[in-house]
């Protein structure tokens, strides 16, 4: 006869927290909606298959957490208007490269004989302009917090050693203007937020004190284990069963209250707030950055004079209303019909963050 196999510790821990969850699911009085706002939180949800295990009452949706996703068209095509200038290379993160534009991608146009390259931080895209000083290297600026300050420090690397041939087309997004949009959209009925442990190790937990103040909303900052999830879950539902608004620290061993104040410095150094133009949303005011005065000479949008344009999409894609958390990916008549990883129609199915992508890669209910 075979050994049981023991359970281990993060098995246990687990399982209780499951069972505590569904403790208080049972006195809650109505269901609770909760939105996870992270990409890679979505990606583990769906990896470990949690939604399996949630209680029927506590439903949760996936919001604008894929930076890749959230992207405009616009941003695309202009990207790819550079790629297709003589003598410029355009150095991007692989997730970028089969998200469509109005009218190709910039996989295909590389397939065409664009320089498009693919590099693993923006430093490598530093260290192509000081190998290539004939040739102009933009590197395309697309993420949230927790990406910005490392391209920002790369660009003032570039600047400070005189390299000339560097500029980033700035896509940046910030994630807490779109918090706001959520939830001034009397369309969108959400309960509490799972707060994206990636981003608020830069902003700090004190980033979010406008929900609670504001819109009398719970949310946790989670981090991306099982453990981690279930613990941060449990603790808003316990908030919101005891009739109480928090915002809650569940990720302590990397988030504080301050955050980080060095990167947050390096990127006000370079950047100012602006208004953004988000998948889904539209413009949101004071979401994105923009190149200060003095450093307009890094941005590419201004050196290159280009205008980035509203494009076309593909009329029946709704990934726009999935990135809201209206929908769940199969909502979406393209859902892996006409749109599948292989050949995607929008960007929620083209990133590895992409809420598309973790429902098609690992299935759900």
């Amino acid at each position: 006869m075979s050994e049981k196999v023991p359970h281990s510790r993060e098995q246990l821990l687990a399982e209780g927290l499951i069972d505590r969850l569904c403790e208080l699911a049972e006195k809650l009085d109505r269901p609770l909606t909760v939105m996870e706002v992270c990409g890679t939180h979505t990606m583990a949800i769906h990896r470990h298959g949690m939604r399996y295990v949630l209680p029927p009452r506590i439903n949760l949706v996936s919001g604008p957490g894929c930076p890749v996703c959230v992207t405009s068209t616009g941003y695309i095509d202009a990207a790819l208007a550079l790629a297709c200038r003589e003598n410029v290379t355009v150095a991007t993160f692989g997730d970028m490269m089969k998200v469509p534009g109005s009218d190709k991608s910039l996989a295909e146009v590389r397939a065409e004989g664009a320089d498009v390259r693919v590099v693993y931080s923006a430093m490598d895209a530093v260290e192509t302009a000081r190998g290539n000083s004939d040739r102009e290297v933009v590197f395309l600026g697309v993420g949230f917090e927790t990406t910005s300050p490392t391209v920002a420090g790369s660009a003032l690397a570039a600047h400070e050693e005189g390299v000339g041939n560097f500029s980033v087309l700035a896509g940046f997004k910030l994630v807490p203007p779109a918090l706001r949009a959520l939830l001034d959209d009397p369309e969108n009925k959400l309960d509490a937020f799972l707060l994206p442990g990636h981003v608020s190790v830069i902003l700090g937990v004190k980033a979010y004190r406008f929900l609670k103040e504001d819109y009398g909303v719970s949310a946790a900052v989670g981090g991306f284990e099982p453990v981690d999830i279930l613990r941060a879950l449990v603790e808003i539902v316990q908030a919101v069963e005891r009739g109480e608004c928090r915002l809650i620290n569940s990720y302590p061993r990397v988030v504080t209250d301050e955050g980080n104040p060095v990167a947050r410095a390096v990127l006000d150094r370079l950047f100012a707030v602006s208004d953004a133009d988000w998948r889904g949303f539209g413009a949101i005011p004071a979401s994105g950055y923009a190149f200060r005065e003095e450093y307009s000479h890094l941005d590419a949008e201004k050196r290159f004079s280009i205008d980035i344009l509203p494009g076309r999409e593909d009329p029946g894609c709704r990934c726009g209303e999935v990135l809201q958390g209206k929908i769940t990916p199969p909502d979406c008549a393209l859902y892996g019909e006409r749109c599948t990883p292989r050949d995607p129609v929008g960007p929620c199915m083209v990133s590895s963050e992409g809420t598309c992508a973790a429902w098609h890669r690992y299935g759900a209910l």
